[in-house]
């Protein structure tokens, strides 16, 4: 009626965040324009406009003022009730034949009642997830995350960030990824390295010959810091640090809840140093050692609900700086905290492969295997807090096994390529100095240590998916478990009695003991069997687990957990994709533990002919993998 476009009066949708005031200053300027654009027409044009006005709102009293259409501005953003359609939807969205099926709605038949009685006819199913919903890789992704953020919430983790990292492309991403992991309710200690960085500046103006390097960097793998070097360490550390600070202080604010509080980077002198000291003649001068960690300190911070920023530059009581090893520094401060997860970012890829025709990727090791891995290569870890490499029995024990593997006329070409192994590659050496520091943070209380590469998200995938995408390296939570022998047949006998008695299990008589017991493994304690557990392997790549008992004065403590997860630890080793148990009570124990009933017609065919019909055992399976077991025993390992 106005004469104003309707085009004029269209708005996109308003991004979050986005001030109504802002849209009505828009409005009125776009309003402006049209009227001061309709005001140029023709006379001959208004006359026409105003006698058609007159004619069609005679006595109406409309008045196109801009007060008047600025007050009507909100119906602009109402939604027409007429023109809402209500239609159902079905699982094959294309379909335009069921759409045109549903008639008229049941009411407007005359031969239908309004009343509770009516039937309805056929309609779509709405407890029925609709295919869309069921195939959505979101819900499925994030129903898979949602046991490791309920297991992480309220959780100590230390991340360790390398000075390399700092120039990474990939940079402001990882912040962000802290920062969610912070928001989901992770308590964070973040130390910051910046050894790279000094490399760098003492490189650029102090080259370092051969025999300064061996002065510098000596095989305990230790710079030695002078007075001139702490300088560079000073302005090299408080860069890495305001760069952190900067990316996660934004990372931070992003995420931030407005009534969940917290959210600041607080650092400072949360631990004390001391001097590294003098080795094998050499004085480190000002390079030191974690003396104390302030664990009250950092819990204080982290009930505030903030993070602990941490770099290399430690204090010692009587004012002297130090430069202290962020890797060993991360180990220690977790160790101290009893952190339950310590993640060490590298700056490079590599992969942990095992030896066989599949080159299957390593994703978790034990404690034990990892002390086993620096051993072959003559890696130790010191009580003091420092790696020890002895290069020179490495190469002795290189160049042996070449010349037993048959080189030409027993010539080792030392100017060969770098090959897989070799320590003078820096990405095999600094992967093992990484699995070193996981050890030394195990050793110290540390429950899982995680080695993640600097890809795009590998950090939320380690921690919140089950294939991950780093090492795991965890504390060898089966110690003391072991295949039995003859000498514990009256043990297991003892132990398994009071349940066959009550009908949980099937009777086993010493003598079928004696015969079995290879398949049967045991859980000591001070030469006490506490728990054992009993490993069948059949046709088709299944085996059984059975007569999983646990000592009635040892239950609650995680024992059967313990037990179950070593024996499925030893099927994936063995390359039994499935597991499964014959149970007539305790179903619900394995339900919960991944288990599912399956038919009898689902066991291998030689265990189907020896299925006892007349018990009625019901049947539980399960498919294994070993990131599947890590899940299983960061739950029960709490």
């Amino acid at each position: 009626k106005n004469n104003v476009n309707n085009d004029a009066f269209y708005f996109s949708r308003s991004t979050p965040g986005t001030n109504f005031s802002s849209m009505k200053r828009n409005y009125r300027h776009t309003l402006k324009a049209t009227i001061e654009e309709n005001s140029s027409s023709s006379a001959e044009d208004k006359k026409d406009e105003t006698k058609s006005r007159e004619s069609e709102d005679e006595g109406s009293g409309i008045n196109p003022k801009m007060e008047d259409i600025e007050a009507n501005a909100i119906d602009i953003l109402s939604l027409d009730p007429s023109a809402i359609n209500i239609q159902p939807v079905y699982d094959d969205r294309a379909s335009v034949k069921k759409r045109q099926s549903v008639s008229k709605p049941f009411y407007e038949n005359s031969n239908i009642g309004m009343n509770f009685d009516t039937k309805i006819p056929s309609t779509p199913n709405i407890n029925e997830p609709t295919k869309v919903l069921s195939e959505s890789k979101f819900v499925n992704m994030f129903r898979s995350c949602a046991s490791y953020i309920a297991n992480h919430r309220g959780s100590t983790i230390v991340y360790h960030v390398p000075g390399e990292f700092l120039e990474h492309s990939d940079f402001a991403d990882l912040m962000d990824d802290i920062a969610l992991t912070w928001l989901l309710g992770m308590k964070i200690v973040l130390v910051v390295g910046c050894k790279h960085q000094i490399e760098s500046r003492l490189s650029s103006f102090m080259p370092t010959t051969p025999n300064q390097a061996k002065a510098s960097h000596t095989t305990i793998n230790v710079r030695v810091t002078n007075l001139s070097t702490l300088r560079v360490v000073k302005e090299e550390a408080g860069y890495a640090r305001f760069e952190v600070e900067r990316q996660l202080t934004r990372a931070l604010r992003l995420h931030r809840v407005t009534n969940q509080g917290g959210g600041n980077v607080i650092s400072g002198n949360f631990y004390s140093a001391q001097p590294f000291g003098v080795v094998d003649g050499i004085d480190y001068q000002y390079t030191g050692l974690v003396r104390k960690v302030d664990v009250e300190k950092i819990n204080q911070i982290h009930q505030s609900n903030d993070i602990v920023l941490l770099t290399a530059l430690g204090f010692s009581p009587s004012g002297e700086v130090f430069n202290v090893n962020s890797e060993a520094l991360a180990a220690s401060v977790s160790g101290q905290l009893k952190a339950k997860k310590l993640l060490f970012l590298t700056n490079f890829r590599t992969e942990l492969t095992k030896q066989n025709a599949n080159q299957s990727i390593i994703q978790s090791m034990r404690l034990k295997d990892a002390r086993q891995l620096l051993n072959y290569y003559q890696i130790e870890i010191q009580k003091r807090g420092y790696v020890s490499i002895n290069l020179e029995k490495h190469e002795m024990k290189k160049k042996k096994k070449k010349k037993k593997n048959g080189k030409i006329n027993g010539h080792v070409d030392e100017d060969k390529p770098v090959k897989n192994n070799d320590l003078r590659d820096p990405h095999v050496l600094g992967t093992l100095l990484k699995l070193g520091w996981s050890v030394d943070a195990l050793e110290k209380g540390v429950k899982r240590v995680h080695i993640v590469s600097p890809t795009n998200g590998a950090l939320l995938n380690e921690l919140y998916t089950r294939d991950g995408s780093g090492l795991l390296v965890s504390r060898d939570l089966y110690e003391g478990i072991r295949r039995a022998d003859v000498n514990d047949i009256a043990g297991v006998f003892d132990l398994i009695n009071p349940l066959v008695q009550a009908g949980v299990l099937v009777p086993r008589p010493k003598n079928q003991l004696e015969k079995d017991i290879n398949t049967y493994y045991v859980y000591t304690r001070d030469e006490l069997i506490v728990a054992t557990g009993q490993l069948k392997r059949f046709e088709g790549g299944f085996a059984e687990i059975g007569c999983l008992v646990v000592h009635k004065d040892y239950r609650k403590g995680g024992r059967g957990d313990a037990i179950l997860g070593f024996l499925e630890r030893v099927c994936v080793r063995s390359g039994i994709e499935s597991v499964f148990v014959l149970s007539t009570q305790t179903m619900e124990w394995f339900v919960e533990r991944g288990f599912r009933e399956v038919p009898v017609s689902s066991l291998p065919p030689s265990r189907q002919e020896t299925y006892n019909r007349s018990r009625r055992s019901k049947v539980y399976m399960k498919k294994l993998s070993e990131r599947f077991i890590d899940e299983e025993e960061l739950i029960w390992d709490r």
